[in-house]
């Protein structure tokens, strides 16, 4: 009796979530042995007269263009993803690397057509991962062998590395990877309100897709198979935060609940909303304080500019920052602060 009770009450209980599976997109295994140099793909560096490698070019986050500001020597372009270096080339030194997909999923775009984006030709990938969504991107290909609708699993061939897009070479070809939350389902309102040209890519625009630090999410995952993408995300350190006006349903904190500090349906007259320094959104919490338009409301202190330090989205210094006019861009797509184009969707 007892055993058909524990039988009937399992069939009730809401299914445990699998373990995340994540695997590296190439051959290149380099970034498990301590071996970083061999692993990313370094970047041609010309600073204060010295020419330079560095592999370190080629991680993620404000790794790029180096300036000097007093006695420090700043990075201050930000590098949304990683760049894998190929463990194999024919004789004309043309990378031979498979590129497949870093988990499970559905591949949800292609770009074949290298002049359409500085990512050249592309593929983007769904993945359901605890109950949520996000997606890879795998840039730069030489070719693309998958299409929208296929199914994938952790490393299905999605196509071959290259070096299509833009300021690449032969020699410096790889693999530009990265791991990303949609900012909005409404893409095609922010790109006529606040862009130029034509859209190729829907919502799956380079713009519109925030990346994480996949690298330390590999490592992280490495040592700990059970950990949660959600977890790693919210562990990102702040580095300020906005609070914006609340209005209606926002459908980016409804797509990732697990976000938001306390209940989602408690009424307040705004939110706010927490970003690392590369400005992802990584809390939101309601907020009780009145406010008619996005407003810093905190932020790391910094004797230097918080312009260098955000890849331009603050200015200011100190514990005083301000929205600059893409930070103001950044948030308004976050929030759909744009008019909606019913066709975007």
């Amino acid at each position: 009796m007892l055993r058909t009770l524990a039988l009937a009450a399992a069939l009730f209980l809401p299914p445990a979530l699998s373990a995340l599976e994540l695997q590296l997109p190439t051959e290149n295994r380099h970034l498990f042995t301590g071996e970083p140099e061999k692993f990313y793909m370094y970047v041609d560096r010309t600073f204060e007269g010295e020419t330079s490698k560095p592999w370190e070019g080629g991680s993620f986050g404000f790794v790029r263009t180096p300036i000097r500001v007093g006695q420090d020597v700043v990075l201050t372009k930000f590098h949304e993803g990683i760049d894998i270096s190929p463990v194999k080339r024919d004789k004309a030194g043309n990378p031979l690397d498979l590129v497949m997909s870093i988990s499970g999923g559905t591949v949800v775009h292609t770009s074949d057509v290298a002049g359409r984006s500085n990512y050249g030709k592309y593929v983007v990938v769904e993945h359901r991962f605890e109950s949520d969504t996000f997606f890879s991107v795998y840039a730069h290909l030489a070719e693309v062998t998958a299409k929208p609708g296929d199914a994938v699993k952790p490393g299905s061939v999605l196509g071959r590395m290259g070096y299509t897009g833009a300021g690449l070479n032969r020699t410096r070809a790889h693999l530009h990877l990265e791991l990303c939350l949609l900012m909005s389902r409404n893409f095609a309102g922010w790109h006529t309100t606040f862009s130029g040209g034509t859209n190729f890519h829907g919502n799956f625009n380079g713009m519109n897709l925030a990346g994480m630090d996949i690298a330390s999410l590999f490592l992280a995952h490495r040592k700990n198979p059970d950990l949660k993408i959600r977890d790693f995300v919210l562990a990102s350190p702040a580095y300020f935060k906005v609070t914006v006006p609340r209005a209606g349903t926002w459908d980016f904190a409804e797509r990732h609940r697990w976000m938001v500090k306390g209940d989602l349906a408690a009424p307040s007259p705004s939110w706010e909303i927490a970003f690392t320094a590369t400005g992802l959104a990584v809390g939101i919490a309601p907020s009780p304080r009145p406010v008619t338009e996005p407003l810093v409301t905190a932020v790391r202190n910094s004797k230097m500019s918080h312009g260098h330090l955000t890849r331009g989205l603050l200015t200011g210094n100190g514990n005083a920052a301000t929205l600059t006019r893409s930070g103001k861009q950044l948030v308004a797509l976050l929030t759909e602060d744009f008019p909606i184009q019913t066709a975007g969707r």
